[in-house]
């Protein structure tokens, strides 16, 4: 599967859970780079999650990357991320897409420190002389 960029359609409903651009004041002269669309942005996050790329490789056509994830963090911080995930499973839930009986956790996501506790007795290369 290839690449894609987010549908008109796709956009749409997107956009209703992202909240807009605020401009603590209005500039009084023109200067300095217009402001990133939303849009511009998500796409740009879709495509370093797609192709697993670093931020350095990102298109040009998505904006700065220190913008891209600047939109990123922020969006994560005040939980729109996770309200855009809520609202896509709950419309494949009612189209009845999600079948929760084959759902699972993978344990190769959890953090384990070299996999015992610390009640575990040390190496014999670690116990002080």
């Amino acid at each position: 599967m290839s690449w894609e960029r987010v549908t008109d359609d796709q956009w749409e409903r997107i956009k209703k859970v992202i909240p807009p651009r605020k401009i603590p004041w209005k500039k009084k002269s023109r200067r300095g780079r217009k402001p990133v669309d939303n849009r511009k942005c998500f796409e740009g996050i879709l495509w370093i999650l797609w192709t697993g790329s670093p931020w350095l490789v990102l298109p040009k056509i998505y904006g700065a990357k220190s913008t891209v994830h600047r939109r990123l963090k922020n969006w994560a911080e005040r939980g729109v991320l996770e309200k855009l995930w809520r609202a896509f499973l709950a419309e494949l839930e009612d189209k009845d897409k999600l079948r929760w009986k084959e759902c699972f956790v993978d344990g190769t996501f959890s953090n384990a420190k070299k996999g015992a506790n610390s009640s575990a007795k040390r190496s014999a290369a670690k116990v002080p002389s």
